[in-house]
């Protein structure tokens, strides 16, 4: 998978992309990145990329042509690659969102800056518009990062393990059930008993308890449109049962 970061600030990206398993990955060939900078595409001797807001207000605006002409030079490289820029207005980002940009084979993330971008580069250079949470971050940075780690991993070959993605947390619109290792008692709290037991079945059942458990203590919100079995359905109403046990007994 290809994803080109277009970005007034290249330098940022390399910590970022040379460690863990994201650094990994690219070492391998499994990913490819590489870091545009907008000011390259800038008309004049100083490579201005903002200016004024027409209308007048605070701050400046990024300017349409640096951040088109980035995207077309990108795209004219091989097949059009899919477009995205990062902003507050966008659609939220979430799993399902990232399992389908894995599929895309090429991304473009255009970083804003600023008070934000000319509106002609929504309308004439983007995709898809793209928000990592309700909140304002200095730029556009940031959120590619979240961006790239969350897509690449859903890389074939990425993890590592074959059902490593497929057990995260919102991958079945569930928080992920707790973990546990070595050693078996740390400051007088054991490993659940069952974990230790052998028995796969039990310990299924009882992962999946505990992340329907957390789900519906930390984001009940979720669990409606979580895909749920019927077994999932019988141990969420248990859980109910339970909670209002414990609720009427406080």
């Amino acid at each position: 998978m290809r994803l080109d970061i277009l970005t007034l600030f290249p330098d940022l990206f390399p910590p970022f992309l040379e460690e863990s398993i994201l650094g990994r990955a690219i070492k391998k060939g499994l990913v490819d990145i590489k870091l545009v900078n907008i000011r390259d595409f800038a008309e004049g001797p100083h490579k201005v990329t903002d200016d004024r807001p027409f209308g007048g207000g605070e701050g400046m605006v990024m300017k349409a042509e640096p951040i088109c002409w980035a995207v077309e030079s990108v795209g004219r490289e091989k097949n059009k690659p899919f477009s995205i820029l990062l902003t507050p207005q966008g659609r939220k980002f979430d799993q399902p969102t990232a399992w389908d940009l894995s599929q895309k084979g090429h991304l473009i993330l255009i970083c804003g800056r600023y008070e934000g971008v000319d509106e002609r580069v929504r309308t004439g250079c983007v995709d898809m518009e793209l928000s990592i949470g309700d909140y304002v971050l200095s730029g556009g940075e940031l959120a590619a990062m979240v961006v790239v780690d969350a897509v690449s991993r859903l890389v074939p070959g990425v993890l590592g393990g074959e059902r490593s993605n497929l057990e995260d947390s919102f991958q079945d619109g569930l928080l992920e059930y707790p973990h546990y290792t070595r050693p078996r008692v740390f400051r007088g709290q054991e490993v659940p008993e069952i974990l230790l037991s052998g028995d796969h079945e039990k310990i299924r059942v009882w992962r999946r308890t505990e992340s329907l458990r957390r789900t519906l203590q930390r984001r009940p919100d979720l669990l409606n449109e979580a895909r749920l079995s019927e077994e999932d359905r019988r141990i969420l109403e248990k859980l109910k049962e339970e909670a209002g046990k414990i609720e009427a007994g406080s």
